[in-house]
């Protein structure tokens, strides 16, 4: 396998380990669960830093849940579960399956498009993680006004998405929407299809962030490369993914890490 699997006792993310090619090219995961590379933890390290007991979160695009449900090392679990440190974690989706998301206080279903249905000025945080990529052009300005407007003064917007010019954007955007879910289950064999959504890429540059969220709002945005599980479990691949990545220039690193902190 490739990231992270299942030992034969059942229960606790402490359970899990290395995969076979992730332990080969990263021997280091083995030490705390998490790689030099590992986007979850860089991204979720900073969100976690962001945010107080008293912190509201509005969890955009919240889904399933599916990071509650998967095999997960410990670490990352720890980082994640912030919605048992906070005042509230509620989240909105497009998908009918977030009323099922067992880590939020309050679930709401948003059309595309739509309002979001909370009070100007209510949360602390707002956190994007892989959606801003699944929002169409027509929709790009308003999800971003809707986003700013839900946030006080000085909170935060934290979103983790592809880059369009970076390797993983490219390769999804070559395979067209209908067939990325027979793309997926090749290459992640443990990625549902329910997980699967059609992509878009207006929201995933510099550019086009620097004008949906224009000054006097603070825009961060870093490039970073992890470990390349989307390669299946060949190791030649993901040397070749590792070599790639090592020649690729910061800018089109293969994911964005997007920090908005509204004025």
């Amino acid at each position: 396998m490739t990231g992270w699997q299942r030992t034969a006792t059942q229960g606790t993310a402490q359970e899990f380990r290395p995969g076979d090619t992730l332990s080969r090219l990263y021997p280091e995961a083995a030490v705390g669960g998490f790689t030099r590379r590992d986007g979850f933890v860089d991204f979720y390290t900073r969100v976690n830093a962001l945010l107080t007991p008293e912190s509201d979160v509005l969890d955009f695009g919240a889904g399933r849940g599916q990071w509650a449900h998967d095999p997960m090392p410990a670490t990352h679990l720890a980082l994640r579960s912030f919605h048992e440190r906070v005042r509230r974690v509620v989240g909105v989706d497009v998908d009918t399956a977030v009323i099922s998301n067992p880590t939020l206080e309050d679930a709401q279903i948003v059309p595309a498009g739509s309002p979001i249905p909370y009070a100007d000025e209510t949360f602390d945080l707002v956190l994007a993680d892989y959606v801003l990529e699944h929002v169409s052009e027509a929709d790009a300005p308003g999800v971003a006004a809707e986003v700013l407007r839900v946030l006080k003064p000085g909170a935060w917007f934290a979103a983790r998405t592809p880059n369009k010019w970076g390797m993983i954007g490219l390769g999804a955007r070559a395979v067209p929407n209908h067939l990325h879910t027979r793309v997926l289950s090749r290459l992640q064999p443990g990625r549902k299809e329910e997980d699967v959504f059609p992509v878009e890429y207006h929201m995933n540059t510099r550019r086009h962030l620097a004008r949906l969220f224009p000054q006097p709002n603070r825009l961060v945005v870093y490039g970073h490369s992890s470990e390349p599980t989307y390669m299946g479990s060949s190791v030649p691949a993901w040397r070749a993914a590792q070599l790639l990545d090592r020649l690729t220039p910061p800018r089109l690193a293969s994911t964005l890490m997007v920090f908005v902190q509204k004025a």
